[in-house]
């Protein structure tokens, strides 16, 4: 039953491309739909590179696999999305970025009232995170940054609880050169932990990434469990490449897909692997949309 299970979902990938449009029309009517599991399954920009699909096509292809999210959409999508059910699950607009960010005390009005908008944004368009950076350290101890951090955060909880919309950090890894991130405030998940605990704000929250805190401080399913109630949003990719969630990487994701829902998380886990060169984009997504399914 799970090999049949398998190939519905590859051909359900393979057809939602406009040349196969038959076989999606074909597979809809034998009442092959989508599985729903336990984890509620969104994807990052990265995962359809080497595609050229519309934001249209892109939701067709979500939805007919199971897909209930999408990470970073722009504002000017939402109405897109909403036609296919597919959830805002992440946005971007605190003014910060990779380079400059939260612990940058000189820029934390404009990082308030860049925020503040981002909040409104999300709020109107029914996503629960907005996304932004600490930024790099450049000489700055760990403890100034998460105390320029603590101090932006307090500015912008209240109006955050308010709308019911989540202000998140992600983790980033200083090791990996080629992730062009080597000098991140936030390189290790117990520093974001730490600074969402003392703004002492439930909606001042951390993007989980696997691939990240793997490299950066290991141990990943028991240091999610031990601080579930900071992590509003979570990430995949493969590790150590960044590739696919599958059995070429050394995370076992079908183990941590079991060990996340056990632990009553209920927000989206979202896919942030690039395909690797030679490999179909939509058979990744859809391997990966099932490894990531529990029942």
């Amino acid at each position: 039953m799970e090999i049949i299970i398998k190939r519905r979902n590859l051909l359900k990938a393979l057809a939602a491309t406009p040349l196969l449009a038959n076989q999606v029309v074909a597979a809809q009517q034998e009442g092959l739909g989508p599985r729903q599991g336990k984890i509620k399954q969104s994807v990052m920009p990265q995962v359809w590179t080497g595609t050229d699909f519309t934001i249209e096509e892109r939701c067709e292809i979500l939805s007919l696999l199971g897909f209930a999210g999408m990470d970073l959409p722009q504002q000017s999508q939402i109405s897109i999305l909403q036609e296919f059910g597919i959830t805002p699950t992440l946005m971007t607009g605190t003014g910060t970025n990779f380079q400059d960010g939260f612990i940058r005390k000189e820029n934390h009005d404009k990082i308030e009232e860049a925020t503040r908008a981002g909040i409104d944004m999300c709020a109107a368009a029914g996503c629960k995170n907005l996304i932004g950076m600490p930024g790099e350290r450049r000489g700055m101890s760990r403890e100034e940054g998460a105390d320029h951090a603590v101090e932006i955060f307090s500015r912008v909880a209240p109006y955050a609880e308010s709308k019911g919309v989540n202000v998140c950090m992600e983790i980033t890894n200083s090791k990996v050169a080629a992730d062009n991130r080597t000098d991140q405030m936030f390189d290790d998940i117990h520093w974001g932990f730490d600074v969402c605990r003392r703004t002492g704000s439930p909606n001042i929250t951390v993007v989980y990434d696997f691939y990240h805190v793997q490299i950066a401080n290991g141990d990943v399913v028991r240091t999610m469990r031990d601080n579930l109630d900071l992590i509003s949003h979570m990430h995949i990719a493969g590790v150590p490449s960044r590739a696919e969630v599958d059995r070429t990487q050394e995370l076992d994701y079908r183990w941590i897909a079991q060990q996340i829902a056990d632990s009553g998380y209920d927000e989206f886990v979202a896919h942030e692997y690039r395909p690797t060169q030679g490999r179909n984009p939509l058979i990744s997504l859809s391997v990966g949309y099932d490894i990531m399914t529990v029942n």
